[in-house]
């Protein structure tokens, strides 16, 4: 279908709620594909539609870390909710598609059991663990609006902050779309 841009911090947008999903319509299938075929040609795991500018409760993960084959495409979240996550946490370096070139030490469970319905309007749960319950758990921070930048402090968010903007200059897209510090609101 359509590659579309990603929206970048601190761009405004990805602090938005996103809105639930009522019933699988076209425009919903066309959504899935446009995110499919953006996300995989960013090399992404996965996608939330928030970050294309579209504030819906839907998020994809990569086919085969959702342990499925390539040709059916990436599993997509609609209306996700978490049902449980482990006792047992893990640190790992966490890049994300809205944060280019950024990676930040990132505590999460090992293993999250999610229940959502998929694109084709059935009702699932997935029980992932390591990178996949990882995936996950990123993915659904979206969802809320929360951020790789929550998991740092106020030094090295601003640090991101200005990486991103002096990239978006070299690459002539401006730089601040209004979002402000989340623990200040400044």
């Amino acid at each position: 279908m359509a590659v579309r841009d990603i929206v970048v911090w601190p761009d405004s947008r990805l602090r938005e709620k996103s809105r639930e999903i009522d019933e699988i319509t076209d425009e919903i299938r066309t959504l899935y594909r446009d995110m499919t075929d953006t996300m995989y040609a960013q090399n992404g795991l996965g996608l939330a539609a928030i970050q294309i500018g579209v504030p819906l409760q839907m998020f994809l993960v990569e086919a085969r870390l959702a342990g499925r084959d390539e040709e059916d495409g990436p599993l997509a979240f609609i209306n996700p909710e978490i049902v449980e996550t482990g006792d047992e946490t893990e640190r790992s370096e966490e890049g994300c598609l809205s944060f280019p070139e950024v990676y930040v030490p990132v505590d999460r469970p090992v293993q999250a059991k999610l229940r959502a319905m998929g694109i084709d309007g059935k009702t699932f749960e997935v029980d992932g663990e390591g990178l996949m319950a990882r995936c996950m758990l990123h993915e659904n921070d979206h969802l809320c609006g929360k951020l790789l930048v929550d998991y740092v402090g106020p030094l090295k968010r601003q640090m991101i902050k200005r990486r991103l903007k002096r990239a978006a200059a070299q690459q002539g897209k401006g730089g601040d779309a209004g979002e402000g510090d989340a623990a200040t609101g400044r």
